[in-house]
C-alpha cells in the first residue's frame, strides 16, 4: 500500500487513513459502504480522509489500476509526448499504448487510457468522502470554522482531479458528493464540458483558503486562484482570468507566506532547492521515508538515460523540432518563430559514442541546456552528456534526453532511491511545479493580448525571458570535460544569447524595437507568446493541452485546425530528419475534430451501459 507523506498535511493521523483506504480500486466498489463513519466521525477521521485525498496529487497509489508512469498528474506521455515535445523513447515496440498515443491511433482500448481516467476520479471520490464525513462529525472536535477551511480543501482537490480529466477528455462526468452509485457504476454521464463546476468549486475554495499554509504542499487562497484562473484560460474567459492573474501577481504568496517571483530557472527542477518562491502550486516528492520508492517522482520512473542516472529505461526523449525551437537570432537573440524548424540543431544522431564530436556552435537560448540533455554539454553535475552511450535505442528515439526530472549527482544520496525493488534510484525527490510563476505571467499575456493591452503583454514575456538572460544560470564547462568535480568555467556550454521584445530595460540583454508588440499586432504577440510558453514550458506536461485550447474548434483564438496544422507539420519534420527512420511517427496523423480530445476508456462506456458516450470521431 502506498504510504502517504505526513510532511503533506497533519501529523498524526496515518493510522485513521489506513483505515480508511485500502488498496483495492476505489471506483469499482460502492463509497459510502465502505468506509466506516463511526471511526471517522471526527477530527482524526477528517484528518485522515483529507490526507488520503491530498495523496493523489502526482496521480499514483499503491494497487493502482495500471503503471505509475501511466497516471502521473505530470502528464509526461498525454502533454508532452502526445504533442511535439518529445518522443516516446525506448524501442518502437515497449510501451505499445504509448506510442499508440504518440502517433494519434490510440483507441478506446488502449491500457494507458483507462488507469488515467480511474486514477483521477478515485481522487474525485477521496475528496467527495471529506464531504460526506464533514456534517457526520458530532463529537465537537470540528469546529465550523475547521469545517469550512477543510470544504475549501476538498473542493479545491475535487476541482484539481475534475480539471485533469476535463483537459484530457473535456467530457467527462462531474461527480460532487451527492452523486450516487449503482453497484460502482456512474449514475450519470458526460453531457458536455464542466468547467463551470470546476471554476465554481476554486471559487468556493479561494474565497475560504488562508493565504498561508503551516504545512507544505497544502493548498492555500493563491493555489486555488491560480487554478481558477487555468480553468477560465480553457474556457476562454479571459476578462475573468485576468482578474484572477493580476491579484496574483501584485499579492500571490506561496503556502509558506513567500513573494511570487522568478528563481533561478534551474531550481524548479533540482530536488534539494524545490518549495522556492516559484512554485505556486507544488505537487510534492520524497524518497527514504519507508515507502518503498512511491512517494517519489514514480510517474517519471522509465524518464532516464539507459546508460547515465538509474538503472534504466530511456523513455521521454526530447524532439528535434523541441530542440530547434531554441535557435535564436544571433542579432537580436530573439526566437525564429517562423524559420525555427528550416534546418536542424547539429545533433549526434547515427553519431558513435568513441566518435569526434563538436556541438553546434550556433546562437541559442540557454533554457535549451536545462531542458534537454545533449552531447558534449553539461548535464547537470554528472560530466557532460556522453551521446550514444546513454541511449537505449538512439536509432528510433534520437540523440537527446530528458533533463528536468533528474536529480543531482552530488544529491543522489539523499533526493534518489530505488522504485519498488527494481528500478534503481528512479524514484526521486524532485517534486512537480503543477504551476509556477512563469505559468502565471505567460498566461497573464495572453489574457492581455486577448483583452487588455499589447504593451503589457509584452512586459510578461521579457520578464519571463529577463531571467532567461541572466548569465548567472546558464550552463558553463567543465574544467575537465570528463570529471564535473573540478568544477565549472567562466565559459558558457554553448553560443548563449536572449534578447528583448521592444523596448525593455535590462542589463542581461538588449531590447529590439521592431519587434514590439503593440507595433506588430496581435498576431505576432500570439505567435511570441506561444512560442514563449514552448521554451519556457517544454517537456512539463503543457503542450498537448495549450495547443487544444488554442485552437479555434474549442473556442480559442487561433481558428480551427491549428493544433492539426501544429502537429501535422511537426510529423512532418520528424520524419525527414536523416538517420531517424521514426517507426512510431510515420504512421502519425493528427485528425482535426478527433484529435485533439483523447478517446474515453471503452470500458467507462461499457460499466456505465452507455451513459458515457464516446468522444467524436473515435468508434
Amino acid at each position: 500500500m502506498k504510504k502517504f507523506n505526513s510532511k503533506l498535511i497533519v501529523p498524526g493521523v496515518m493510522a485513521v487513513l489506513a483505515l480508511s483506504y485500502s488498496c483495492k480500486d476505489y471506483l469499482n466498489r460502492t463509497p459510502a459502504g465502505s468506509l466506516n463513519t463511526v471511526i471517522l466521525a471526527n477530527k482524526a477521521g477528517v484528518d485522515g480522509l483529507l490526507i488520503g485525498a491530498y495523496s493523489l496529487l502526482d496521480g499514483t497509489y499503491g494497487g493502482q489500476p495500471g503503471n505509475t508512469w501511466m497516471t502521473g498528474t505530470d502528464n509526461w506521455g498525454y502533454g508532452s509526448v502526445a504533442a511535439d515535445d518529445a518522443h516516446k523513447g525506448s524501442t518502437p515496440d515497449d510501451q505499445a499504448p504509448l506510442g499508440q498515443i504518440e502517433a494519434f491511433i490510440a483507441t478506446g482500448s488502449n491500457g494507458y487510457l483507462d488507469p488515467k481516467w480511474r486514477v483521477m476520479f478515485n481522487g474525485v471520490q477521496r475528496a467527495n468522502d471529506v464531504l460526506r464525513e464533514l456534517p457526520l462529525v458530532k463529537d465537537g472536535s470540528v469546529s465550523a470554522d475547521y469545517a469550512k477551511e477543510v470544504t475549501a480543501e476538498a473542493r479545491f482537490l475535487r476541482a484539481f482531479y475534475e480539471m485533469d480529466l476535463a483537459k484530457l477528455w473535456r467530457n467527462v462526468p462531474y461527480a460532487d458528493e451527492t452523486v450516487t452509485y449503482d453497484n460502482g457504476n456512474y449514475n450519470i454521464g458526460n453531457p458536455g464540458p464542466v468547467w463551470d463546476k470546476i471554476e465554481a468549486d476554486l471559487q468556493a475554495a479561494m474565497a475560504v483558503l488562508p493565504a498561508t499554509q503551516p504545512q507544505v504542499g497544502r493548498a492555500n487562497k493563491y493555489a486555488a486562484e491560480a487554478f481558477l484562473a487555468k480553468a477560465y484560460m480553457f474556457d476562454h474567459k479571459y476578462a475573468e482570468a485576468l482578474t484572477a492573474l493580476n491579484d496574483l501577481i501584485a499579492n500571490g504568496v506561496t503556502p509558506s507566506g513567500a513573494k511570487y517571483t522568478l528563481q533561478p530557472y534551474a531550481n524548479n527542477f533540482n530536488p534539494s532547492t524545490k518549495n522556492g518562491p516559484e512554485g505556486v502550486f507544488v505537487i510534492q516528492a520524497s524518497v527514504h521515508d519507508g515507502s518503498n520508492g512511491d512517494n517519489g517522482n514514480s510517474g517519471n520512473t522509465l524518464n532516464y538515460a539507459a546508460g547515465g542516472p538509474a538503472s534504466c529505461c530511456g523513455f521521454f526523449l526530447p524532439s528535434f523540432s523541441f530542440v530547434n525551437a531554441f535557435k535564436v537570432d544571433a542579432t537580436t537573440g530573439l526566437p525564429l518563430l517562423d524559420t525555427f524548424n528550416d534546418s536542424d540543431v547539429k545533433n549526434d544522431q547515427g553519431v558513435a559514442a568513441d566518435a569526434a564530436y563538436t556541438p553546434y556552435t550556433g546562437t541559442l537560448d540557454p533554457r535549451l541546456d536545462w531542458s534537454v540533455g545533449r552531447r558534449g554539454i553539461p548535464y547537470l553535475d554528472w560530466g557532460n552528456m556522453p551521446g550514444a552511450s546513454w541511449a537505449r535505442d538512439q536509432l528510433n528515439g534520437g540523440p537527446y534526453i530528458p533533463i528536468k526530472n533528474v536529480y543531482y549527482k552530488g544529491a543522489q544520496a539523499t533526493t534518489a532511491d530505488t522504485y519498488e525493488g527494481w528500478a534503481t534510484n528512479q524514484s526521486n525527490a524532485n517534486s512537480y511545479n503543477a504551476i509556477r510563476f512563469a505559468d502565471v505571467l505567460l498566461w497573464a499575456a495572453e489574457c492581455e493580448i486577448e483583452v487588455g493591452s499589447l504593451a503589457t503583454a509584452e512586459k510578461y514575456v521579457n520578464m519571463v525571458r529577463d531571467r532567461a538572460a541572466d548569465k548567472t544560470g546558464w550552463v558553463y564547462t567543465y574544467v575537465d570535460p570528463n570529471d564535473p568535480t573540478k568544477g565549472r568555467t567562466t565559459t558558457p556550454a554553448a553560443n548563449y544569447k536572449v534578447g528583448f521584445y521592444g523596448t525593455y530595460a535590462s542589463s542581461n540583454g538588449q531590447s529590439n524595437p521592431a519587434s514590439g508588440f503593440a507595433a506588430n499586432g496581435k498576431d505576432f504577440a500570439r505567435k511570441a507568446v506561444q512560442f514563449e510558453r514552448r521554451i519556457e514550458l517544454g517537456m512539463e506536461g503543457h503542450r498537448f493541452f495549450d495547443l487544444q485550447r488554442w485552437d479555434g474548434l474549442y473556442g480559442g483564438p487561433m481558428g480551427a485546425g491549428f493544433m492539426a496544422k501544429q502537429l501535422n507539420d511537426y510529423f512532418a519534420h520528424e520524419i525527414k530528419v536523416p538517420g531517424f527512420p521514426s517507426v512510431l511517427l510515420n504512421s502519425a496523423h493528427f485528425i482535426q475534430g478527433r484529435s485533439e480530445l483523447f478517446p474515453i476508456p471503452q470500458t467507462q462506456i461499457d460499466i456505465t451501459h452507455g451513459k458515457i458516450k464516446q468522444n467524436p470521431g473515435y468508434n
